[in-house]
């Protein structure tokens, strides 16, 4: 028997110039005050980036008052039902970038915004397109469109040398560039550094793999999607996709998250259920004689670990 989804879980984002970011950041803290939201909510100086998850009347009443606000009106939302709130605390903070990549990005100038439709049309056509997921390692490594190419970037900066690279492997009037994120708000700049580096045909999922499922299900996409809340992973669509992750120790395949038990390695790593007893919970074996291990458990489904009280 299903849980009963009495929680909303919204995601949204606005890239268009915050005249007091600090005020902002008040008055969505005042707004939330007394209510059950939880969320990851960043302000800066060029917009709002936000996931928040609340009980359905509350977040169906922040969705309105956010669009009844000036320059807020046609903000679109990502909503998904959920049992339970997703994140372990209310977080709204002002931050000087809402994507870390210290770069001017010219935002009049970004690629061509594809409906879930059009993308999926033109991942049927296979006209020659480059089809990019410039996503984290972790985020491509359990989920992803059929036949991308992930950047070889450790961080959002390193896409700009990227782009220059690729130059140098394809037409960059001639190819059609395709790429997808999460949510859209890192295509929306790095489709940007593109187009100001001459690619010309350059198209971006709107609205990213969440709209995406919402749209078209997991038409073209392998394995799940990573989220960054307590469900770690969330299903692309209503069918079953086929299982693209592989644990971290013995290769079986397997689609479940977990955090180092040393607190002080603390990776990130897809582990079966006989590995996460055979290593108690830790990603390699030196982990394992660390004296700060959290006490190993097994989760089904899995939770982030929580940092251990001082």
């Amino acid at each position: 028997m299903s849980e009963k989804k009495s929680h909303l879980i919204v995601s949204y984002y606005y890239l268009s110039p915050i005249e007091d970011p600090h005020a902002e950041v008040k008055l969505q803290k005042q707004y939330f005050a007394g209510s059950s939201a939880s969320s990851r909510i960043y302000i800066s100086d060029g917009g709002i980036n936000c996931q928040m998850s609340a009980l359905e009347h509350e977040a169906l009443a922040y969705m309105d008052w956010m669009r009844q606000r000036p320059n807020f009106e046609n903000l679109q939302f990502k909503v998904d039902a959920y049992h339970e709130n997703v994140f372990p605390r209310l977080a709204i903070k002002y931050r000087r970038q809402l994507v870390a990549f210290d770069a001017h990005v010219d935002l009049a100038v970004r690629g061509e915004h594809l409906a879930p439709e059009k993308w999926k049309e033109m991942l049927e056509k296979n006209e020659g397109h480059l089809l990019l997921d410039i996503r984290n390692d972790y985020e491509w490594e359990v989920g992803r469109f059929d036949g991308a190419e992930r950047p070889p970037c450790q961080t959002s900066r390193g896409f700009v040398q990227f782009a220059d690279d690729l130059k140098k492997r394809i037409d960059p009037k001639k190819t059609p560039v395709m790429m997808y994120c999460t949510g859209g708000i890192r295509c929306e700049l790095f489709s940007a550094i593109l187009k100001k580096d001459g690619f010309e045909k350059v198209y971006q999922l709107d609205g990213g793999i969440i709209n995406y499922g919402h749209k078209q299900g997991n038409d073209h996409w392998l394995g799940k999607l990573y989220v960054f809340d307590d469900r770690i992973t969330a299903p692309v669509g209503d069918k079953d996709a086929p299982v693209v992750g592989a644990c971290h120790h013995c290769g079986v395949q397997i689609e479940n998250y977990y955090n180092c038990a040393n607190t002080d390695c603390n990776e990130l790593f897809l582990c079966c259920q006989e590995c996460t007893h055979k290593f108690l919970g830790c990603c390699q074996t030196s982990c394992m004689q660390s004296k700060r291990l959290r006490p190993y458990h097994q989760q089904a489904p899995h939770k982030p670990f929580r940092k251990l009280p001082k």
